[in-house]
């Protein structure tokens, strides 16, 4: 094991950790999704529905919302166990890093012979393979660890580029994420409230899960707007209130009254999630966890009939 020397004021993470590698290996993940352009994905004008669980399921509601905003047509994001089977759409693209979620493959077993599916998948040859009409297979960022980090926003990144995004600033600033010094302040918080507008509530939402699932931490996610509608009453000293994007008028101040620390950054919103990423392997590291394999918790959700 190594340790990267830093300023007393940095933080020293050991480089042992799968989900460490991983998170490094993003901004060339990326930029090899952009590349792709498949012709599965959805067509403008389409009425499209994304479903996935978990952290798909950001993603997705990330995804809904940039392809609505560049207007390319009404797109839903939903929980794949929410999915309203009397609704009627063009095609479902399903996010699935595993391929074996049994909410994600019930549904496309569902759907199949009445709405055409696609699938974003991590690993080929997993069920998600037979269930699927076609296939995009992001194998280049598949994972080790339990938590899902390059997976996850390789998806967002191939997303964003087949709405027509030019995807060279956000791995530009993926480059400069993962070797960037983490602030002692943010890792040494108590508790995280992650902001976002537009399609960056899924990517808050997601950082939320992130520093859960790796490092036990409390975190919360709003709408930006929301958070002056009761969650700012947490706020304080030793807590951070971390903006995704553009902050709402006056937030920061607002913030800064309660003694709170307003985090926000020049970062592509994409990229700044990468830093959530590092500090929550952070955390881990002081609480003396695993990162790669947080409590409770499985690379995959395999239900028995009974249980779905």
């Amino acid at each position: 094991m190594s340790i990267r020397q830093r300023s007393p004021s940095e933080v020293l993470v050991p480089e042992q950790f799968f989900v460490e590698t991983e998170i490094t290996t993003q901004p060339d993940c990326w930029r090899r999704a952009a590349s792709l352009n498949p012709d599965s994905l959805p067509a403008r004008g389409e009425r499209v529905a994304v479903v996935g669980c978990g952290t798909s399921w950001f993603v997705a509601q990330s995804y809904a919302a940039l392809r609505e905003s560049a207007g390319q047509g009404e797109t839903d994001a939903f929980a794949a166990s929410e999915f309203p089977l009397g609704r009627a759409y063009d095609r479902v693209v399903a996010i699935t890093r595993s391929g074996t979620t049994t909410e994600v493959l019930d549904l496309l077993d569902q759907v199949r012979g009445r709405i055409p599916t696609v699938a974003v998948i991590g690993d080929p040859d997993t069920p998600v393979v037979r269930r699927a009409d076609q296939l995009v297979v992001l194998d280049f960022a598949d994972e080790r660890s339990v938590v899902q980090t390059r997976f996850a926003t390789t998806t967002l990144a191939l997303l964003r580029a087949s709405l027509g995004e030019d995807l060279g600033p956000a791995v530009r600033d993926a480059e400069r994420a993962v070797v960037e010094p983490l602030p002692a302040e943010l890792v040494g918080a108590e508790q995280y409230s992650f902001l976002g507008r537009g399609w960056t509530c899924g990517l808050a939402q997601e950082a939320g899960l992130k520093m859960r699932e790796a490092a036990g931490a409390w975190t919360e996610s709003y709408p930006a707007m929301e958070y002056r509608h009761g969650p700012i009453s947490i706020t304080g000293p030793g807590r951070v209130a971390w903006m995704f994007g553009t902050a709402p008028q006056g937030l920061a101040e607002q913030v800064a009254a309660t003694g709170g620390l307003f985090r926000t950054s020049d970062l592509d919103p994409m990229a700044d999630l990468i830093t959530v990423q590092r500090v929550a392997v952070a955390i881990a590291v002081r609480r003396g966890l695993d990162p790669d394999q947080p409590r409770h918790l499985s690379r995959s959700v395999i239900l028995d009939d009974g249980q779905v």
